[in-house]
């Protein structure tokens, strides 16, 4: 991929197992908030397309690529609250602990971002989750040397499929959308990366089918580990 100076990395389904991670984090999120009532948690379940026997989510569910600002409401819903900022953050904060307690990279991520950065490509993460988390859950993966911006759906810039986190990204490195890839699981990825003229490497270790997004990807991959193999030699 030549001319490629910055990376932007999607954070779950990319750096972070999802199911391993998430699975049993949104299943203690899930009971905390339903507070002992069955059938709230139930609902909540329901809405969440989450499998509570095998603690993972189908990849239809709302959660597999959204923030807390689009399956929020529905849980709201679930919960009979309101669907304000103080239910999402709530949300966010309880995410924040249990996901860290499950945290399971994908791969050796430590590893395979610190080559890139030593061959001297700008590093970011552009995630869907609030900003803190994943400020914290990158720094107990050891990534936080290596990168240099941090964009979640709290950061000002919008979420994606919106391209404004990668978008803010280019402009703070200094670099034309063209030089820029976003590596992602998802169509929000996608999206995200062609909205704002970015290109897109897929990675295949999302939750969800990806077959239909190879077509349009610039280079495919089974997993970040295999990046510097594909993008530093030769």
């Amino acid at each position: 991929m030549r001319g490629l100076k910055a990376l932007l990395f999607d954070k779950d389904g990319t750096l972070v197992h999802f199911d391993r991670t998430w699975g049993p984090s949104a299943g203690h999120v899930m009971r905390v908030l339903a507070d002992g009532d069955a059938d709230a948690l139930a609902r909540l379940e329901a809405v969440s397309h989450y499998l509570p026997d095998e603690e993972r989510f189908l990849p239809s569910s709302p959660l597999v690529a959204g923030s807390s600002a689009h399956y929020g409401p529905l849980w709201a819903q679930a919960l009979g609250l309101p669907a304000d900022q103080a239910l999402f953050d709530r949300i966010d904060v309880l995410f924040c602990d249990a996901g860290l307690r499950h945290l399971t990279p994908i791969g050796r991520p430590a590893d395979v971002l610190g080559r890139l950065h030593a061959a001297g490509l700008r590093l970011a993460i552009v995630t869907n989750d609030a900003e803190e988390n994943a400020r914290t859950q990158a720094d107990a993966l050891g990534l936080m040397d290596f990168v240099d911006r941090v964009h979640g759906y709290d950061s000002g810039f919008g979420s994606k499929p919106d391209p404004g986190m990668v978008s803010a990204a280019a402009h703070a490195f200094g670099l034309p959308p063209g030089a820029v890839a976003v590596v992602g699981d998802s169509a929000h990825d996608l999206s995200a990366a062609r909205g704002a003229g970015a290109r897109f490497i897929l990675v295949r270790s999302g939750p969800a089918p990806v077959e239909d997004l190879v077509p349009h990807s610039d280079l495919v991959v089974d997993s970040i580990d295999d990046l510097p193999a594909k993008l530093l030699n030769g």
